[in-house]
C-alpha cells in the first residue's frame, strides 16, 4: 500500500512539473504576442503558441496559426506566410479537410519557388505530395515527392531524404510498383539508421514488409514484421507492436501455417481491445475468420467474423465493413444458412455500391483540385519567366512577353481542348457503331434461333409425330414374332426420345415461357432440367422479381448470359453445386451465377479466344451492364453483373 501511494505521489510531482513548465512556456509566448511590435518575431511567436494546441484544442490552434499568417500578410514577411501552411496542415488533415489543406500548401509553393530556397521547396513540394495522398491520388502524390526528393538530394539532408523517399515507396507500392516502391524503402532504411531513427526504421521496414508480401516473398515479409515488433517494445509503442504481430498473422497466413497467423491474430485483437486500438480488431478478425476458413471450420469462423462487423460498423470503416460482409455471407453459405448468405451479399453490396458513389464524388472533387493545380503551377512558371526577364529587359518588355505567353498558353489549351472534345465525340461514334453492330447480330441470332425452333417444333416434330402414328396403326394389322415385336418397340422407343430430344433442343433455342411467364420463371424451368440430367446441382434463387416487368430483348439477352455460363460450368469446371440468383433492386438487376468448380485464372478472359465468353461479354456490352469474374485454382467460380432494367426498357 506504501509503495503504491509512493507511485502516485511521483506521478502527481511529474505531471505538476510538467503542467508548470507548460503554462512558463505559454506564458512566455503570450508575453511576446502582447509586448512585441508587429515583425517576424510576433508571426513566429502566434505559430508556436497555437502549436501547443494542436491535439488539446484545434480549433484555438486554427486561430493563432490565422493571426500569424494575417500579421505576416500584413508586413509583407513571404517566408511568414508560406510557413503558416506546416502548421495549418496538421490541424486540417486531422479534420480530415485534405481539398483544403492542398490549397494552402499550393499557396505557399509559389512563394517558395519566388524565394528559390532548397530546403523551402522540399519542405512544400513534400506537403503537396502529402495532400495528394491523402486525396488517393497516387500519382500526382509521387510526382511531387520526386521534386521534393531531388532539393532534398542537392542538400544531402538525410532527414528530409528519409521521409520522402519512405512517402514515395509507400505510393509507389499502393499504385502496384512493388519491387521499386521496396527499392525506395530500402534506400529511406539506410538513412533512419544512420539517424538512429527508430520509427523512421520501423516505417521503413513496415514499406518493405509490404512490398515483399506483395512480390509473394512472404519469409521475407515475416522477418521484417518480426524487426517491427521488437522496435515497438523496445520504444514502448503500442502501434508499431501491433503492426509487427498483425503483419507477421497475416504472413504466416499467406504462407497457408494457419496455426501460427490464429496465434498472432489472437494476441492483436486482445491487445487492440486493451490500448484501445480497435481498427486492428476489424483487421484481425477477418484474417483470424479466414484462417478457420481454410481449415474448413466454417462456424468456428462465424462468430470471430460477426465481431469484426460488429467493430467496423461501430468505426463507420465501409471497405472493411464490406469485406467482412462478403466473408460472412460466404461462411453462411458454406454451413447452408443460403437465406442468411444471401441476406449478408446483398448488406455487402449495397456497401460497395455506396462506396463506389462515394469514390465518384471524390474524383469529381479531385479533378477540381487537380484544375486548381494547374492553374497555380501555371502562375509558378510565370512568376519564373517574369523574374528571369528582369534580369536583362525592362519592365515594360518583361511584362508584353508575359501577356503574349498567357495568350498563347490560352489559345494551346482551347486548341488542345477541342481536339479533346473532337476525340471523344469520335470515341463515342465508334461506340454507338459498335453497339448497332452488336445489337443487329444479337437481333438476327434470336430471329434465327426463333425460325430453327418453330421449323423444328412445327415442320420435323409434326413429321415424327405423324411417322409415330402411322406405325403405331401399322402394328395393329400386322402379326409378329416375339423379336420382331420386341424390334419394334426398341425402335418406337427410340423414335419417342428422338422427339423428346428435338422439343428439348427447340425449347433451349427459344423457350416459350420467356415470352409467356417471363424471365424468372424460365430461369426457374432451366436450372430444374439441369438438375434432372443429374450433371450439376443447380440452386435457384429469386429476390423482388414479383410484378417485375423485364422487356423480351433484356429478358432473352439475360437467359442467353445464364445459359452460356452453366454451359461453361458444366463442360469446363468440374463443379458439383451451382447457385444462379436474381436479385432485382429498384432499377437494377444483379445476376450471380457462382460454382464450386476447379476455377481458373482471370487474366487469361482478357487473351480468351473462345466463342462462349465472347458471346457473354458482347451481350453485357449491348444491355450497358458490368460484370465482374473472381476465380482462383481451386476456389470455385463468381460471376456477378449488373443491369438497369429502366435503361434497356
Amino acid at each position: 500500500m506504501l509503495r503504491s501511494a509512493t507511485i502516485l505521489l511521483s506521478f502527481l510531482i511529474c505531471s505538476i512539473i510538467t503542467y508548470s513548465q507548460d503554462r512558463k512556456k505559454l506564458d512566455s509566448l503570450l508575453g511576446v504576442i502582447n509586448s512585441a511590435k508587429h515583425d517576424t518575431l510576433k508571426v513566429e511567436a502566434f505559430y508556436k503558441y497555437g502549436e501547443e494546441f494542436e491535439s488539446s484544442n484545434p480549433d484555438t490552434a486554427m486561430h493563432f496559426f490565422l493571426k500569424g499568417k494575417q500579421l505576416a500578410q500584413k508586413i509583407g514577411f513571404d517566408k511568414g506566410i508560406a510557413v503558416s501552411s506546416s502548421y495549418m496542415l496538421i490541424v486540417l488533415n486531422n479534420k480530415g479537410a485534405y481539398k483544403e489543406g492542398l490549397e494552402i500548401a499550393k499557396e505557399a509553393i509559389i512563394i517558395y519557388e519566388k524565394r528559390g530556397v532548397k530546403k523551402d521547396l522540399a519542405i512544400g513540394y513534400t506537403n503537396i505530395g502529402s495532400q495528394w495522398e491523402y486525396l488517393s491520388e497516387y500519382n500526382l502524390a509521387a510526382e511531387n515527392y520526386t521534386k521534393a526528393l531531388k532539393y532534398a538530394a542537392e542538400l544531402n539532408e538525410k532527414k528530409f531524404l528519409r521521409v520522402i523517399l519512405n512517402n514515395l515507396a509507400s505510393v509507389t507500392i499502393t499504385i502496384g510498383n512493388y519491387s521499386k516502391g521496396k527499392n525506395y524503402a530500402e534506400q529511406s532504411l539506410v538513412f533512419a539508421k544512420q539517424l538512429n531513427d527508430k520509427y523512421g526504421i520501423a516505417s521503413s521496414l513496415y514499406n518493405i514488409a509490404e512490398a515483399e508480401n506483395y512480390l509473394k516473398n512472404h519469409t521475407n515479409a515475416l522477418e521484417y514484421f518480426k524487426q517491427i515488433e521488437i522496435i515497438g517494445k523496445e520504444t514502448e509503442d503500442d502501434v508499431l507492436i501491433l503492426d509487427g504481430m498483425l503483419g507477421k498473422a497475416d504472413s504466416y497466413n499467406f504462407l497457408n501455417n494457419t496455426s501460427f497467423a490464429k496465434i498472432f491474430y489472437d494476441s492483436v485483437i486482445t491487445m487492440a481491445k486493451r490500448v484501445d486500438a480497435m481498427p486492428y480488431v476489424v483487421n484481425a478478425s477477418k484474417g483470424f475468420a479466414d484462417c478457420y476458413s481454410k481449415e474448413g471450420n466454417y462456424k468456428a469462423a462465424l462468430p470471430i467474423n460477426k465481431e469484426g462487423i460488429a467493430v467496423a460498423n461501430q468505426l463507420g470503416t465501409k471497405n472493411e465493413l464490406q469485406d467482412l460482409l462478403f466473408q460472412a455471407s460466404f461462411l453462411n453459405e458454406k454451413i447452408g444458412n443460403t437465406a442468411e448468405a444471401l441476406t449478408l451479399y446483398k448488406a455487402a453490396q449495397i456497401i460497395k455500391d455506396s462506396i463506389f458513389s462515394n469514390n465518384n464524388l471524390k474524383s469529381i472533387a479531385n479533378i477540381d483540385a487537380k484544375y486548381e493545380t494547374e492553374k497555380k503551377e501555371t502562375l509558378i512558371k510565370l512568376q519564373q519567366a517574369e523574374i528571369r526577364q528582369k534580369k536583362d529587359l525592362n519592365y515594360l518588355f518583361g511584362g508584353g512577353a508575359i501577356v503574349l505567353s498567357l495568350l498563347s498558353f490560352m489559345g494551346y489549351r482551347s486548341y488542345k481542348q477541342r481536339k479533346k472534345v473532337d476525340q471523344l465525340r469520335i470515341a463515342e461514334l465508334e461506340t454507338e457503331k459498335q453497339l448497332s453492330a452488336t445489337e443487329a447480330v444479337l437481333k438476327g441470332e434470336e430471329q434465327e434461333r426463333t425460325r430453327l425452333a418453330k421449323d423444328l417444333h412445327d415442320g420435323l416434330g409434326g413429321m415424327l409425330s405423324g411417322i409415330k402414328y402411322s406405325f403405331n396403326n401399322m402394328k395393329e394389322n400386322l402379326i409378329l414374332t416375339t423379336d420382331t415385336a420386341q424390334a419394334f418397340s426398341r425402335s418406337m422407343d427410340m423414335l419417342d426420345n428422338s422427339i423428346k430430344e428435338m422439343r428439348r433442343v427447340a425449347h433451349n433455342m427459344m423457350p416459350e415461357s420467356l415470352l409467356r411467364y417471363g424471365l424468372d420463371k424460365t430461369l426457374q424451368d432451366y436450372t430444374a432440367e439441369i438438375n434432372k440430367s443429374g450433371i450439376v446441382t443447380v440452386a435457384y434463387q429469386s429476390m423482388g422479381m414479383e410484378n417485375k416487368i423485364v422487356s423480351n430483348t433484356t429478358a432473352i439477352t439475360i437467359y442467353r448470359i445464364v445459359q452460356e455460363l452453366l454451359n461453361n460450368v458444366t463442360k469446363h469446371a468440374a463443379a458439383k453445386q451451382v447457385l444462379v440468383q436474381l436479385l432485382a433492386q429498384g432499377n437494377k438487376l444483379v445476376v450471380n451465377v457462382e460454382d464450386d468448380g476447379r476455377g481458373f485464372d482471370t487474366e487469361i478472359l482478357e487473351r480468351a479466344e473462345g466463342i462462349g465468353w465472347k458471346n457473354i461479354k458482347s451481350r453485357v456490352e449491348f444491355l450497358k451492364g458490368s460484370s465482374d469474374v473472381q476465380s482462383a485454382h481451386g476456389k470455385g467460380t463468381a460471376v456477378n453483373m449488373e443491369f438497369n432494367i429502366e435503361a434497356n426498357d
